[in-house]
């Protein structure tokens, strides 16, 4: 897997917040220099959805969350196109992600985890893309996620000790 800089929606990004919506700490645009753009989504790269493989949305808790209560945390998917004049049209919900109760916030969790959806019916083409971070029920006093867009994810599975053992326990590959 390789991160990109310029696919980063957030890097360990604190979500110690009351309830509420925290959008990620960047947003990306997917606009190429030199064609027209319009509200309609024109300048918009092809990031390939639908292909094989697929670009991927990856979120992981980089800090395990605590609260004194019993937050959630679901994380959503937005795209909006130009709006005429460069800048970000309205944005429109493409994913939401599953909930995820505070036990499932620990370290290494992966929140987002699905490959790039198709607009949704009627949603022109995106030119941007963000990542909205729903803290719900509680206060997070503890917490922070990276985010990414990626083209292969790492999924070699890990040995509860974090280290990669490509099979878990108990599995007898025959040679």
């Amino acid at each position: 897997m390789i991160l990109d800089g310029l696919l980063q929606f957030s890097s360990a990004q604190n979500l110690a917040q009351v309830a509420g919506t925290y959008p990620a700490t960047n947003d990306i645009d997917l606009g190429i220099v030199g064609i027209p753009l319009s509200a309609s989504g024109g300048g918009a790269r092809d990031i390939g959805i639908g292909d094989d493989p697929a670009m991927k949305l990856l979120v992981l808790v980089t800090t395990t969350f605590t609260s004194g209560g019993a937050p959630t945390l679901t994380v959503n998917l937005q795209g909006a196109p130009d709006n005429g004049s460069g800048g970000e049209g309205a944005f429109t919900t493409m994913l939401i992600g599953a909930t995820a109760t505070l036990a499932q916030l620990v370290v290494g969790a992966r929140l987002l985890d699905d490959d790039m959806p198709r607009p949704v019916p009627g949603q022109p083409i995106p030119r941007f893309l963000r990542l909205n971070f729903v803290i719900a029920a509680a206060t997070t006093t503890a917490g922070n996620c990276s985010a990414f867009l990626v083209l292969d994810r790492h999924d070699l599975p890990e040995q509860s000790n974090a280290v990669l053992g490509g099979y878990p326990p108990g599995v007898v590959v025959a040679n």
